[in-house]
């Protein structure tokens, strides 16, 4: 038998039953066997954790159009150094936003050219492209993309209900997904211009709008939505217990609903919000130290789905007002998705279904992604339980922005590898649709 292309030998695999001593065989660019074998080449990986490469399903690249904001170079990469093998990037920031197979094909187009990283692509949903929608979804998109509150840019305005049933009832009939940003807007509205009226604007102040209840009162609506169309629903980045609740209630009422949470949540709080100011501006936004207890918790019971950075850059200049409200929110994390994991206790094989097995599976990307079990691609990362400084000079990003520098990580990411590669461009990803 001819030798295969590399051996990852003596590290401890992450596979989808588990923890396993062994080695990791790769040839050309899939996963076919673990164990020794003979190999062209061979790395030692003694002392390592080898575990697929996460599948970050929330990033805003940003280009084209907004690439001074990031871009497919600087984001790809640093989703790369963060364990991150593939990615899905949102409709919103690129000028002009995914929101028809024009602006798909040229996001598409730029990102063949500079991804490092494979990726998939989220469609747009708002009241302005609702009979482009169709056409949209036929392209490859893994699901379209809607906001249920001002998202701040206004060439993608938030969804109202009838928009978002619209849109969900399109999605149902093509076999897509639909993703929501779940926070209710009248309330929020309503708390923001009283507590302006009065002066307000601290991150305090900023906080105080909005409530764990105005993320609550939307995931319920979204629910009703999905399940009155046949929808699947994906809600992004909930920050709380009581959201992963309303989506298991949604559950056992036939809605076929699942979780994202992000790694802010679960290693910072509201006081470090405070703290560290416009880098750790979030929506919905960091919540008390009981609160991420008990999300952590949620996610120990297997609640929670999936787990995704939300990698949200901005230049510096839309993060120095002195008015919290002005500044833009956003967090930047793709480089340490899976590092930052570690921090919360959780085990290697709970962070590889959050990161890697789960978000492949929902987003149609499995079995070819989301595993090192034989057949698929040999994405994966390899790792070191060694303490690990954040440091603003190693960061990848265009601008040297994160809430997470001078924290010490418990792991350090040795190599990322796609498709049995230590470099080289990305590929297009598209789903199997489900129905």
């Amino acid at each position: 038998m001819p030798a295969i292309d590399l051996l990852i030998r003596g590290g401890t695999v992450v596979l989808p039953s588990g923890e396993k001593k062994t080695s990791l065989a790769v040839n050309q660019g899939k996963v076919v066997g673990h164990g020794d074998a003979e190999a062209k080449q061979t790395i030692d990986a003694k002392d390592l954790l080898i575990l697929p490469g996460a599948l970050d399903p929330h990033v805003h690249f940003n280009e084209p159009g907004r690439e001074e904001w990031e871009g497919w170079e600087t984001g790809s990469r640093a989703s790369r150094a963060g364990g991150a093998t593939s990615v899905v990037e949102m409709p919103l920031n690129a000028l002009p936003p995914t929101l028809d197979v024009d602006t798909f094909q040229k996001k598409k187009a730029v990102a063949e050219k500079k991804s490092v990283v494979d990726f998939a692509l989220w469609g747009g949903l708002t009241p302005t492209n609702l009979d482009k929608l169709e056409p949209l979804g036929r392209t490859g998109v893994i699901g379209f993309k809607a906001f249920m509150i001002n998202s701040n840019n206004p060439d993608f305005p938030g969804s109202d209900p009838a928009t978002l049933k619209k849109g969900m009832a399109v999605a149902a009939k093509l076999g897509l997904i639909v993703s929501v940003h779940a926070e209710s807007p009248e309330p929020i509205r309503l708390r923001t211009a009283e507590i302006r009226k009065k002066g307000g604007t601290t991150v305090r102040d900023y906080l105080a709008s909005r409530p764990i209840e105005t993320e609550l009162e939307a995931i319920r609506l979204a629910c009703d939505l999905a399940g009155e169309t046949r929808c699947r629903l994906y809600i992004v980045h909930v920050s709380c217990p009581e959201g992963i609740e309303e989506i298991q209630k949604a559950r056992q009422r036939g809605v076929d609903v699942t979780a994202e949470t992000c790694p802010h949540y679960l290693v910072l709080t509201e006081e470090d919000m405070i703290r560290l100011g416009p880098a750790a501006k979030c929506a919905p936004p960091l919540r008390s130290a009981a609160t991420q207890k008990g999300l952590l918790q949620k996610i120990r019971e297997g609640k929670v789905d999936t787990i995704g950075s939300d990698h949200s850059p901005a230049p510096g200049s839309l993060k120095t007002d002195p008015d919290f409200f002005k500044v833009w929110g956003g967090i930047s994390g793709c480089q340490h998705l899976l590092p930052l994991l570690f921090l919360t206790g959780l085990t290697p094989l709970e962070i590889a279904k959050l990161t890697s097995e789960n978000p492949a599976r929902r987003l149609g990307l499995h079995p070819r992604k989301g595993s090192l079990e034989l057949g698929a691609d040999a994405d994966f990362v390899l790792i070191r339980r060694q303490t690990t400084p954040v440091k603003e000079s190693e960061l990848h990003y265009r601008h040297k922005i994160s809430p997470f520098i001078g924290m010490n990580l418990p792991v350090r990411i040795e190599d990322t590898y796609l498709r049995g590669q230590r470099s080289g461009r990305g590929q297009f990803l598209s789903p199997v649709l489900s129905s």
